[in-house]
């Protein structure tokens, strides 16, 4: 399984559509360890309005562990099919683990505003 993480500086950025780069952990689910890791480039501009959610699922991906997150960019995400957990926070491979232990689960809290800066 594959889990995307919206990044900055080694953390999870709170706002998935201007993230710096995205972490992509591939993961043993049986034994809840991280295999590998790799990261892509954020697209320019705002994420929800690029491909990055077909980008995404043709690598793989099935979860994003995210901070905030508008609900327009979630049905975007989940229409790649990728299951989106909003209200994460912290050093990436400490929310990846977390998650894989069950321990975070999606705050259902999404950005009212919609704030593209072009």
């Amino acid at each position: 399984m594959k889990i995307a993480l919206p990044s900055r500086n080694n953390q999870i950025d709170d706002h998935f559509g201007h993230c710096e780069y995205f972490t992509i952990f591939t993961v043993d689910n049986d034994k809840k360890e991280i295999i590998s890791q790799e990261t892509i480039s954020s697209p320019e501009g705002c994420g929800c309005k690029s491909n990055i959610a077909q980008t995404l699922s043709n690598m793989g991906v099935t979860i994003m562990l995210a901070g905030n997150m508008g609900a327009g960019a979630v049905r975007v995400l989940n229409n790649s099919g990728i299951d989106v957990v909003r209200g994460c926070s912290g050093e990436l491979k400490t929310v990846a683990l977390k998650w894989l232990e069950g321990n975070i689960s999606d705050s259902g809290d999404s950005c009212s505003a919609h704030e593209c800066h072009h």
